[in-house]
Order: C-alpha cells, then structure tokens, then sequence
C-alpha cells in the first residue's frame, strides 16, 4: 500500500546548521503520526519542509507517491492547522470554513452544502451564522479543523495547535482531535513537545532530538521499549541513576552509582563491557513497597528508606523514598491498602526487576 505521506533523507541545513539530518519515515493512510520532541530539535522545520514553506537541502517528500520537490504550497495536497488558529474575526463560522472552496470558485449552493456537511462531522450543527468571537476554544479549534478539511487534503498537519489552550480544555481536546481524525479518516502529522498529548493520540510517534529520529514507534513501544537514554528520559516519568558497569552476565548488567548503589538491569543498544559508564531509567510505577525483605524475595533489586516527600495527584499520586545512600527514588503509591496513605519519615522497603529497567551505554 502507498503511503499517504514519505518523506526520504530528508535534510535542511541553514548556513551552517543542520536542522535536520537524513530524517526517513512513512506514515500509512488514515492514521495519526506524531512528532514528538524539545524545542530547536527540528521538528517545525519538517512540517514546514512537507507544507512547501521550506525547499529541502536535500531528500524527498511524496505524498501519495507523488514528489512534492518544487511543487508550491497551494498545489500540494495537504492542509495546516497552526498553533494560532488565526480565524478570521471578521467572518462568521460558514464564512471562514468555505473561504478556501470559494477560493477554489466553487458554486455557492456547493459551498453550502459541503460546510453544512463539515460542521456535522465535527459536531456543530448549525452555527454557521454565528461569529468567531463568540466560540469557545474547543469550538474554535474545530471550526479550524473544518476548515482545512472541507478541502479534503490527503494530509492534515498540525502544528501544536493546543497549545494556546488552558489544562482542562487542553486535555478534552486531545480525545476530540483523535475523534475527528477517525471520523474524517484523514492522515493527520501532528508536532508537540508535549508527550502525554501524542502518547494519548497517536498510532506512530517519531522521537526527535537535534535534528534525527531517535526512535519511530507506538506509545507503548516507546515507554516500555526505549531503544535509546533519550527517549528513555524524555518519554514519560524515570527514576535514573548514572555509574559504571560493574557487571556483565548476557543481557543482564549490573551498575554501581557513584554513591554506591548498585542495581541490577537489562542492557540495551549495544553491548556493555565491565568498566564501561552507563545510565540506567526506571519507570515510577514498576516499583513495590513492602514493609521488610520477605514480601521483595521475587525482586533482584531492594532498597531500603525513608518517605522524604508526598506528591498528591489523585490517581497518580507519587511519593520520594530517600535510599540508604541519600538518593531519592520517585515512586507510584498503590491506590489501596497499607501503603495507600504514607506519611513523611516512614521507613519502607523498596523493590523492583531488572527486567523492568533499561541501561543504556552513557553518551558524552
């Protein structure tokens, strides 16, 4: 099947900086392909490349199997949402959704017809008369949303369009875009620095830091099968200790912290050597709390502290245990039983799998 979008070695460089470097991805018709990365990594200049905004250095970018080198951003099929939705204040919702199909010369009954069709599909059926200004955020970014795909684009990108929105608003919104993407069944790329929002919405996520693709995958592959230290730290919450390999069994190696800790850890990447620094992440809530050794036995990894902090957040609530070597290790409380209401200065014992961490060799 061809993809609805491909982008080969794709490159940019500006004087002398190299925005992005040999970037490689396809993205299946219908889907939801995020991505995700800090600011500067590259990620905008991508989108704006596939826009036709920005010519690329050099690679391709077909949509469809169609290359889109030299073709203008009116001539591409795809359309853009951006952060600022920039709506025009002097039209009504009708007026702004069918500005590109009168733009096209479409007959006026058309016009009608298909924004009346559009405003069904995103669940606001007639407002068409009403003005921007009087809208919420949400209804906002749909109307957007309508705009772009009244013209039926192959491809929507999006441009982190929630993220001039307030938390609440920001969150339901996350479960709407992938509603209207399924309704539409449209390809959306969508970019964010945000994890939970691609994480929540995506079937693909791209990984970028500075300029290349980390990781491709799914949200589950990218949290629980981190294939580098960056996506491990950036997807997602992780206790990390940094030390040197003090072990080698196979797969398994065992790390000591400069403060003395050692932990035990399933390697990743390439192969570690005795002597060699690396990092090591665990996630929060792949760690028990029990009372004494005993109730740890199936754990290789046990550590005994004190509850230093509690960090309330209903069902995610979280507390700090500082080690016997002064480190804080952030773990996910249960939401029932003894350990359900800690309190600050209780003595506990901690325990996790080496299974259920990652090791990477350390960069730099």
């Amino acid at each position: 099947m061809t993809p609805d979008l491909e982008c080969r070695t794709l490159c940019k460089r500006f004087g002398d900086t190299l925005a992005v470097q040999d970037v490689s991805f396809s993205v299946a018709p219908g889907s939801f392909f995020s991505i995700l990365g800090p600011s500067g990594c590259g990620k905008t200049t991508i989108m704006r490349m596939i826009a036709g905004f920005l010519e690329p250095t050099g690679g391709d970018i077909r949509i469809k199997g169609r290359s889109m080198l030299n073709v203008p951003p009116n001539k591409r099929p795809v359309n853009m949402v951006f952060q600022h939705l920039a709506l025009f204040p002097m039209m009504n919702v009708a007026d702004n959704i069918g500005y590109g199909l009168r733009r096209a010369g479409l007959p006026k009954s058309e016009i009608v017809r298909k924004v009346g069709e559009v405003l069904e599909r995103i669940g606001l059926p007639g407002i068409g008369s009403r003005r921007v200004d009087e809208l919420s955020g949400g209804q906002k970014q749909r109307v957007a949303i309508a705009r772009c795909m009244v013209l039926e684009p192959d491809v929507l990108l999006l441009d982190e369009p929630l993220g001039a929105l307030d938390l609440k608003l920001r969150e339901r919104m996350k479960i709407e875009l992938k509603s209207l993407q399924a309704a539409f069944d449209t390809t959306f790329v969508y970019i964010t620095h945000d994890q939970s929002e691609a994480l929540v919405m995506s079937d693909q996520i791209a990984v970028m830091n500075h300029g290349v693709f980390e990781q491709v995958g799914t949200a589950r592959d990218l949290y629980y099968r981190p294939e580098t230290a960056f996506v491990a730290g950036f997807v997602g919450d992780s206790n990390r200790w940094a030390g040197t390999v003090e072990q080698v069994d196979g797969s398994t190696v065992a790390l000591r912290t400069a403060e003395g800790l050692l932990i035990r850890s399933r390697a990743q990447g390439k192969a570690l050597a005795k002597g060699e620094a690396a990092e090591i992440f665990l996630r929060p809530e792949a760690i028990r709390v029990a009372r004494d050794a005993a109730d740890l036995a199936q754990f290789d990894n046990q550590v005994s502290g004190v509850v230093s902090s509690l960090l309330f957040n209903g069902a995610a609530s979280r507390i700090l245990v500082r080690d016997e070597v002064g480190e804080e290790i952030e773990v996910t409380l249960p939401q029932s039983g003894e350990f359900a209401t800690l309190s600050r200065g209780a003595p506990v014992r901690i325990g996790w799998s080496g299974d259920q961490t990652t090791c990477f060799a350390r960069q730099g």
